[in-house]
């Protein structure tokens, strides 16, 4: 493929993106569970004025650009309140969760070379339902990865997390909810085992933490997660999930300053001049960050009320309906929009295909299986719809456990029943490697 010789017309561009984008997933609809987070069609309107507003901006020079500088601060400054955090907690905005957890476990070991130089094989300690975001930031920093199980709950064992902590442990980390049964670990009793041995602590709220807050002020019997619990050393959270802003906007925060310093990267002695900049990337797009300034000004405590309200009726709703539907089970117990549920008979990966046929686009989880969904407002108007759809494949597919299967409920299971874990990383990165290639 080339660069074509000749330039199109603007309009002749964006008429063969919109024909390019009608197989993608119908997230306005509320035909998907995942990937997108929408509003309302008014916030969208407001975050894309943000956005372009500051489309040309670089974050890298808040010496340049001082409203992107105030913007940022101040967006630290709400969410590190909202997170139970004091005026000395202080954070950066980065491009989104993954980007996040990689600087609080960099900042973790920084923070160990700096103070225990005799630690030369760092290791964190994570539950096995961490994100894999977790398992990038070892594998990119060359921090070893220490998993820890889970109970039946699907909560965090902290009595294994204190087994597995030894002289090399930079960190450890829990869950506000983690990803998979979208519970929340055992946040208190592992910061109180991090704590006691000097060891930094971080919470992934990249899901949960622009909404638990308010579900608590709601009401909601939310399990203490954030700075109000002795303890924790750094939250993750991210404003492009449940706070509705722009993609990419996530926020890493520290209970104070002195952790922070650890996640700054600088660089005195090039030629063309000196280069410090705060996180993983160098140009920061202005748009992102005022877009996310633009979003907590737009709901106010107010509208972020409503929206969690608005989710959780609906996620109850549809947990209702799921309980009712013969064979079906939730795992876990769920405390936001967030939650999966399997097939008592037959296999559940199929019935996702079922469902996808029917237009529904369903995360797929394993051990154990499941599929997955994460509740956002549009999905208010077509839980009825949704329900029977899965009423009805949910028979179907019970009906005929026996069969062959097909699609991705063949992928999964052949995955599954590979020997070797390494033969499923080759495989998945083998398939993104196709996948990725020109065409359709």
């Amino acid at each position: 493929m080339k660069i074509p010789s000749k330039g199109q017309k603007p309009g002749q561009v964006i008429e063969s993106m919109q024909r390019m984008r009608e197989g993608d997933a119908d997230w306005h609809g509320g035909r998907t569970w995942a990937l997108v987070y929408h509003a309302s069609d008014e916030h969208s309107r407001l975050i894309k004025d943000a956005y372009c507003m500051y489309f040309s901006e670089n974050g890298l020079s808040p010496l340049a650009f001082p409203s992107l500088k105030r913007f940022e601060t101040e967006v630290i400054a709400m969410a590190a309140d909202m997170l139970g955090g004091s005026e000395e907690a202080v954070g950066s905005l980065t491009s989104g969760g993954t980007e996040s957890i990689l600087m609080a476990v960099k900042s973790a070991r920084e923070k160990a070379r700096a103070e225990r130089p005799d630690v030369t094989r760092p290791e964190m300690v994570i539950p096995e339902t961490a994100h894999p975001a977790f398992e990038k930031a070892a594998h990119y920093l060359d921090v070893k990865a220490v998993h820890i199980p889970v109970g039946e709950d699907f909560r965090a064992d902290v009595e294994a997390t204190r087994s597995a902590i030894n002289d090399n442990t930079i960190l450890m980390v829990g869950s506000a909810p983690q990803f998979p049964q979208g519970v929340v670990d055992p946040i208190p009793e592992l910061a109180a085992v991090a704590k006691e041995r000097g060891i930094p602590f971080h919470v992934d709220a990249c899901l949960g933490g622009f909404i638990l807050p308010w579900l608590r002020k709601l009401g909601y019997s939310i399990p203490e997660f954030d700075f109000s619990v002795d303890g924790v050393t750094s939250i993750s959270a991210d404003i492009h999930k449940y706070g509705f802003a722009a993609k990419g906007a996530s926020c890493i925060l520290y209970r104070d300053d002195a952790l922070r310093k650890h996640q700054y990267f600088a660089y005195a002695d090039w030629c063309g001049g000196i280069y410090v900049s705060p996180s993983m990337t160098g140009t920061r797009p202005g748009g992102a960050i005022a877009a996310a300034w633009a979003t907590l000004q737009h709901f106010g405590q107010e509208g972020y009320l409503q929206l969690a309200k608005n989710i959780m009726d609906t996620s109850e709703k549809l947990k209702a309906g799921i309980a009712k539907i013969p064979g079906l089970r939730i795992l876990g117990d769920p405390v936001m929009g967030v939650l999966a549920f399997d097939l008592e008979k037959g296999n559940i990966f199929v019935l996702g295909d079922e469902m996808e046929k029917r237009g529904w686009h369903l995360d797929r989880v394993q051990s154990p299986p499941a599929l997955h969904l994460m509740v956002t407002p549009p999905h208010a108007d077509i839980v009825d719809s949704f329900l029977q759809d899965l009423r009805e494949t949910s028979a179907e597919v019970s009906a005929r456990e026996d069969e062959g299967v097909a699609g991705m409920a063949a992928v999964y299971g052949m995955v599954a029943a590979l020997p070797d874990p390494s033969q499923a990383k080759e495989f998945a990165v083998d398939f993104l490697n196709q996948l990725m290639r020109p065409g359709p």
